[in-house]
């Protein structure tokens, strides 16, 4: 193939994010070409070997290159050519695209043709001097069996070669986009929002289990690109909108809100897509405050961030702020913590060690202005609070970052505590049957030569989240009841009527075993079998069942 189409475009110059009518019969046939190749998220990561695409790190390209890549079948080429930043050959391109396909790649933008300079050796991988090759000007992210178009993920490095990150940047899809997107609930909405959508990825995603969706993002470019992605997809039912957050909907509300702001805490002010002012707070406040006006009864709300955490102020406390006496049930899922000054120095930049060491202390200086001793990963999920069930309610897991779909785990917190605040929840309880939720790991620790009680820590296996639950004594008992001689059951364990729960739990009185029978329902240990239904109708007058099953489903 001939790659001589004109000089070669500065790598300098930005994707446009353009596409006319006329091409995109094309470039959706050459993005079914990557799919048949097998450029998804799972067979990229397992062609890299990662255990999780969250985990690409730039440092560590020549590996992949080396190690992974080495056979340059085309699922090698694709994975070079737009996820690692590096660029082909003549014969390479041509491998993975007819003539038409690469002339429609150009004059969309995604690919250049460019001179190959030395300085790119490193990162090139084997390319001679003085040859034209072909490099992506946007990177192609597999998420699921979907294709999103972005900037860079690496843009200081020598191909694009920024010196900075130009300030209207599309976010890349990295670590927190694919924790939103696995912790996102997918069952069927009416009308779904995406706030600070950037690509479009969590509203494409939402597109799918959504009658309408809506994303808008401040920064022009961010918009253009997300109605690329859903031309480029074919997703009709995405509408995109140039706005500041809620400014574009004034007076509508949606069953789904999803939200990626800029969170971080930073001394200045430089990226659009990260930057939250010096407390990282001055978006995500917005987005939660605005919530009670735009939140349809029985709709759910979620978004990724950071917060800087205080000693003894714990972030819900700020959420209550923000939402302003909103009655609203919050649950955080904690999935990472960094001590401010390690924040601070991975934050920090500079061409030489003294410049390196004057934004550290700028960076490690807002923190301490802020009071911030941590910085916390967090999904945010709020609903609407049932009245009848008491007050609003907050509840706070730990786990690591999902590798997987976790939305349906999520969607079931809400309903396990929901299933055991009504005022009869004791008298529900009496008249139903436990079981054990599946597999549980129950791991007992002691202080030998020490009167210090054991502590017990339960996790139910086979989830997403990997969550470890403290158990007392009496919650500890309940679950080895039932599965009789503690070998592990799963699907074969016993159900056990909470009146013989009460008989069998030694020294402790009814209230107890309710209480910490109660616990376990919560926290989803321990699920009701085949309650009454003429006993619950009146807990759930919208015919909910209790917490029985959830499903995960794919996207």
């Amino acid at each position: 193939m001939n790659l001589d189409h004109g000089e070669p475009r500065s790598m300098t110059e930005r994707t446009p994010y353009s596409l006319s009518q006329a091409d995109v019969p094309i470039l959706r046939e050459s993005l079914r070409k990557l799919a048949a190749a097998g450029y998804s998220e799972s067979r990229v990561r397992g062609r890299l070997g990662l255990e999780d695409l969250a985990d690409l790190q730039w440092r560590h390209v020549p590996i992949y290159r080396s190690e992974h890549l080495a056979n340059r079948d085309t699922l090698a080429l694709a994975i070079d050519l737009f996820l690692l930043q590096g660029s082909l050959s003549a014969a390479e391109i041509a491998r993975l695209f007819t003539a038409a396909e690469l002339a429609v790649l150009m004059r969309a933008g995604l690919v250049a043709i460019v001179q190959n300079q030395t300085n790119h050796a490193e990162t090139d991988g084997g390319n001679e001097d003085g040859t034209t090759v072909a490099r992506a000007r946007a990177s192609l992210f597999p998420v699921g069996d979907r294709l999103i178009f972005s900037d860079h993920a690496w843009p200081e490095l020598p191909h694009p070669g920024y010196a900075t990150v130009p300030c209207d940047h599309v976010m890349a899809i990295g670590p927190d986009s694919r924790k939103l997107a696995r912790c996102t609930v997918r069952r069927p909405f009416r009308f779904a929002l995406d706030l600070c959508t950037g690509s479009g990825i969590q509203a494409l995603l939402a597109s799918a289990h959504s009658g309408h969706v809506l994303a808008v993002d401040i920064n022009p470019r961010a918009a253009q690109c997300a109605r690329f992605n859903a031309l480029a997809a074919g997703v009709t039912n995405l509408e995109v909108s140039a706005g500041d957050l809620f400014e574009a909907v004034k007076g509508e509300r949606f069953d789904l809100i999803t939200a990626n702001p800029p969170f971080v805490p930073s001394p200045v002010d430089a990226v659009q897509f990260r930057d939250g002012g010096r407390s990282g707070e001055d978006i995500q406040r917005r987005i939660v405050a605005g919530l009670p006006q735009h939140l349809a009864p029985d709709g759910m709300a979620q978004l990724v961030t950071e917060l800087g955490e205080r000693d003894g102020e714990p972030p819900v406390r700020r959420l209550r702020e923000w939402l302003r006496g909103a009655p609203m049930d919050i649950h955080i899922l904690r999935l990472g913590e960094h001590a401010a000054l390690q924040y601070a120095i991975a934050h920090a930049k500079g061409d030489n060690y003294e410049a390196f060491l004057d934004s550290t202390n700028d960076w490690a200086g807002n923190l301490r202005a802020q009071g911030y001793v941590r910085v916390v990963s967090l999904v945010i999920s709020l609903q609407w609070s049932d009245p009848t069930l008491g007050p609003p309610w907050e509840r706070v897991d730990e786990s690591p970052p999902p590798r997987r779909v976790a939305g349906a785990e999520i969607d079931a917190a809400f309903l396990a505590e929901r299933s055991t605040r009504g005022r009869d929840w004791q008298q529900l309880l009496k008249h139903s049957r436990l079981r054990r939720a599946g597999s549980i790991a129950v791991l007992d620790a002691k202080v030998l030569g020490s009167g210090v009680l054991a502590k017990v820590k339960a996790t139910l296996l086979g989830q997403a989240l990997k969550i470890e639950y403290q158990l007392d004594p009496v919650e500890r008992d309940i679950l080895q009841l039932m599965h009789g001689d503690g070998d592990s059951g799963g699907e074969g364990d016993r159900c056990i009527t909470v009146p013989d729960l009460i008989a069998s739990v030694r020294n402790c009185n009814e209230a107890a075993v309710l209480a910490a029978a109660r616990s376990l329902v919560r926290r989803q240990l321990v699920h009701i079998d085949m309650p009454p239904w003429h006993q619950i109708d009146s807990h759930f007058p919208d015919g909910n069942s209790l917490p029985l099953r959830c499903e995960n489903r794919l996207v």
